[in-house]
């Protein structure tokens, strides 16, 4: 997904192509389809799965930057997107976690690394990275395939610096609200 509503790839012959749509909510639409098309067409779906629908800005998030995150999870049923089994879209209170701390399913971990500030991704994680064979009671069946949509409100990059412990941190706000930091407080779900 490119900006002002362009979307460009390749065909199995290599031909790039260029297709613009009459909206941004088309050109996301558009693009979660093709996600799912690739999750469809799989033969082996063992990886993180995962469209751009909005790149967002400044430098990518990597392990040991806190993000905090808007999400909403469905179920992947059926070839294609089944019942919402968690969300935050609807609450004030954001998602804060800390890559590569484990305290998230492995596929968050993998498909969350190198998004940006205001970016928002589609992501289709396998149930070996998800919750495997034990699910979550109530929530997640076992061996289910899981579908995110995921916005970044907030970045906190860790760089090498002089600060007290050896680290500076770097934080860029977004205008939306975020909870009050709490230390790595971090949700398991």
């Amino acid at each position: 997904v490119q900006p002002n509503n362009y979307s460009t790839f390749y065909d199995d012959q290599r031909q790039n192509w260029s297709i613009m749509f009459e909206s941004e909510k088309a050109a996301m639409d558009f693009s979660k389809q093709v996600c799912i098309a690739k999750c469809n067409s799989s033969s082996v779906f063992d990886s993180v799965l995962y469209q751009d629908l909005l790149l967002g800005e400044g430098q990518g998030a990597e392990g040991g930057d806190s993000l905090e995150i808007a999400y909403t999870g469905w179920l992947f049923q059926n070839n294609g997107i089944g019942q919402v089994f968690d969300s935050n879209a609807n609450k004030e209170k954001l998602l804060r976690l800390k890559l590569g701390s484990g305290k998230v399913i492995k596929g968050w971990e993998e498909g969350m690394m190198g998004m940006k500030k205001g970016g928002r991704r589609y992501l289709i994680i396998p149930p070996a990275l998800a919750y495997g064979t034990q699910g979550v009671a109530g929530r997640v069946p076992p061996d289910s395939t899981l579908v995110f949509e995921v916005e970044v409100r907030r970045v906190k990059l860790v760089k090498e610096g002089s600060g007290s412990d050896g680290q500076s941190v770097s934080s860029r706000d977004s205008l939306a609200p975020s909870p009050v930091p709490n230390s790595d407080g971090f949700s398991a779900d």
